[in-house]
């Protein structure tokens, strides 16, 4: 099969770069079915673990309506805490279900 060089855009930073011959044999041989979508230099700043940029999304508390930014897109339906209430909502004991037998304690002392 013959291969000719390629140019590419990376969607990171939108630069074109050259799929190479080379490389498309060696994506060929890995049966890798998808063209690469980063440059080099994007490619290895994600793989070198660089911070990720999280989508920041102003939204109103679902709880005390106060206006708050949260690290996503909220979806129609659930509700959206603010830290604090969130916090809250962490801190407070999940409610024992209905109709649940508790073993009494006992004290396994000296008998």
């Amino acid at each position: 099969m013959e291969f000719q060089d390629k140019v590419l855009k990376c969607v990171e930073c939108g630069a074109d770069f050259v799929f190479t011959a080379g490389e498309q044999l060696f994506f060929y041989d890995k049966k890798f079915t998808n063209d690469p979508k980063r440059c080099k230099q994007c490619k290895a700043k994600r793989a070198s673990g660089g911070p990720r940029v999280r989508p920041e999304t102003r939204t109103t508390c679902s709880a005390c309506g106060t206006e708050t930014t949260v690290p996503f897109k909220p979806t129609q339906g659930r509700p959206v805490l603010c830290r604090s209430c969130f916090q809250k909502q962490q801190v407070k004991p999940k409610p024992m279900p209905v109709g649940q037998i508790v073993p009494p304690l006992t004290s396994a002392g000296p008998g």
